[in-house]
């Protein structure tokens, strides 16, 4: 065992007196693929006391997750191994427990927030069904009882009206009200510890500092232990009691949130506190010419009720909205989720149905069925926030971002398309030599660079880019925001820039847009509504983007 891990596994909590609720000792976590051994975690050593929160930070590929889900033995046996180490919680080794027993801690003793709650919920299952579920396989309490603690945990996580929410589908709700539905799901047991791993980095900055700020009260409330991984660290500033960095596999540094972030003594920590998106957005031009414009946009999706599903009212998405995108300019798009951000993205690139005029390049569009939009959807490119889920697993690389290529300029041959990908890669800071790869094989970091360079290839004039960087590593979320100024600066694209992210779009955006309920509250250049804001939603905005990231330790401010 390294030295770190020693020290780690030698030093008192600093939570409460007394045994620590969660002792992980000397694990290591060994993954078997094809006669091949790759050891992912590699002596790690830490303990959790209760009510005691412990961050667990690094970037992508560290081990963070792969710790954590070692503890409720959730990796894929048999090609998952533990080749030495032991999960002690309260005084039992998790490692040694066969499934039976598992069953009785999973879901009740401890509970697990996972990052992607759209993989995570089932989506043939209603929200009350999926809640409901974990209150009666543990407590075995009745439908009514069910429901009733159901309503309870949504109010808790913030979900507006949740009797209206209870006969949903989890693709009926924004990403943000997925995620607070998992974390209602988590808290349903009242646990012992709780791991979340990942928790916010879907939610916008108001929802997240609620979330946070409802985690730390149960918390104190029930003296709940939680494992928190992250890779947001103005969030670990908030939430921690202690950090455990980790990289390739280990351990390098430990102790408590305040000393880690005033004095941190590896390279490695000190590297991940620097990393986060600075610089300027490249100088709009005000008389560049002007890419996309849309005036009294409308977004309305009609509820149907009663035995013959008549329309009764609907949900105004996107409700009057007046946009001018000029060439080499990036507009960004703020607010809550489920403001209408993405879905007014989709409405201007003709994705979803809308009234009111959009024009593209002086061209009207918005009378365009979806098959007349094919000529122009070379020019008009997208690039979502999850790679992995918009990048095809069964193609390599080389036919992911050449089939754009084959599908808006069929006459190329194979060594003019092979060429154009070579640039792309080139272009976005990838190594062509890895074309023929395939996504599982790369990043998240990667992954993205990937889908820029898909869409990069055809040459667009507009780009919408949607929550790009949400998923990314610090560090790694810098490299996509130079990386796309660059390619601003080079192309003169103009971006439409959809994020919750307010540090990302501060970095970017030359004028921003706050919505909220499918209206816009506030716009105008980026550095005022930055720097003096004027509505009181976008003070809030602010202050839970920026003014939260210097609370003391353990402190989350409103």
């Amino acid at each position: 065992m390294s030295q770190t891990a020693s020290a780690v596994a030698s030093r008192p909590s600093n939570g409460p007196a007394g045994a620590p609720l969660l002792s992980v000792e000397n694990l290591s976590v060994a993954f078997h693929q094809g006669g091949r051994t790759t050891l992912a975690v590699d002596g790690v050593s830490f303990s959790i006391a209760k009510g005691e929160t412990l961050a667990l930070v690094g970037e992508s590929g560290s081990g963070k997750s792969v710790s954590a889900l070692s503890i409720l033995k959730l990796l894929p046996y048999p090609a998952a191994s533990h080749p030495n180490g032991a999960v002690i919680f309260s005084g039992e080794n998790l490692i040694d427990e066969d499934e039976r027993d598992l069953r009785r801690v999973r879901g009740n003793k401890i509970s697990m927030i996972f990052q992607e709650p759209m993989s995570s919920l089932n989506p043939l299952h209603t929200i009350e069904r999926q809640v409901g579920e974990v209150l009666k396989i543990h407590r075995g309490i009745s439908d009514r009882q069910a429901r009733e603690r159901t309503l309870e945990l949504l109010r808790q996580v913030g979900i507006r009206e949740p009797e209206k929410r209870l006969g949903a589908y989890p693709h009926q709700l924004s990403g943000g009200q997925r995620q607070r539905v998992m974390i209602a799901m988590a808290l349903a047991n009242e646990p012992e510890l709780l791991i979340a791993d990942e928790p916010t980095t879907a939610l916008d900055v108001t929802v997240q500092a609620q979330i946070l700020e409802l985690l730390k009260k149960l918390q104190a409330e029930r003296q709940m232990a939680m494992l928190f991984i992250t890779h947001d660290l103005g969030i670990v500033r908030k939430i921690a009691d202690r950090v455990c960095v980790m990289y390739r596999g280990k351990i390098v540094e430990e102790g408590p949130t305040a000393r880690i972030f005033a004095e941190p003594s590896h390279a490695y920590t000190k590297h991940l506190l620097a990393a986060e998106p600075r610089g300027m957005p490249p100088a709009a031009n005000a008389n560049a010419p002007v890419v996309m414009e849309a005036k009294d946009v409308k977004v309305w999706f009609p509820i149907r009720t009663g035995l013959f599903r008549r329309v009764t009212d609907h949900v105004k998405a996107v409700d009057g909205i007046d946009l001018t995108l000029r060439a080499g300019q990036t507009v960004g798009i703020v607010g809550e989720s489920g403001s209408g951000k993405t879905t007014l993205g989709l409405a201007l690139c003709r994705m979803i149905a809308s009234k009111g005029q959009i024009a593209f390049d002086g061209e009207r569009i918005d009378a365009r069925s979806f098959k007349s939009m094919r000529p122009l959807r070379d020019r008009i490119q997208i690039v979502f926030q999850d790679p992995f889920g918009s990048l095809s697993p069964r193609m390599p690389i080389t036919d992911i971002i050449s089939e754009g290529l084959r599908v808006h300029q069929p006459g190329i041959g194979a060594a003019e398309r092979d060429a154009r990908v070579v640039a792309a890669l080139g272009e976005v800071g990838l190594d062509p030599a890895t074309r023929f790869r395939y996504p599982h094989e790369f990043s998240g970091g990667q992954r993205q660079r990937i889908a820029i360079a898909r869409a990069m290839v055809l040459n667009p004039r507009f780009v919408m880019l949607d929550e790009p960087t949400s998923a990314l590593d610090m560090s790694v979320q810098a490299q996509v925001v130079d990386l796309l100024r660059d390619l601003q600066q080079k192309h003169q694209l103009a971006y439409l820039f959809i994020s919750h992210d307010l540090k990302v779009v501060r970095a970017l955006a030359n004028e921003v847009v706050v919505m909220r309920n499918g209206l816009v509250v506030e716009r105008g250049p980026a550095a005022e509504i930055f720097e003096r804001p004027q509505t009181d939603y976008t003070k809030a905005l602010m202050a839970a983007a920026f003014a939260i990231e210097t609370a003391p330790t353990g402190v989350v401010s409103q």
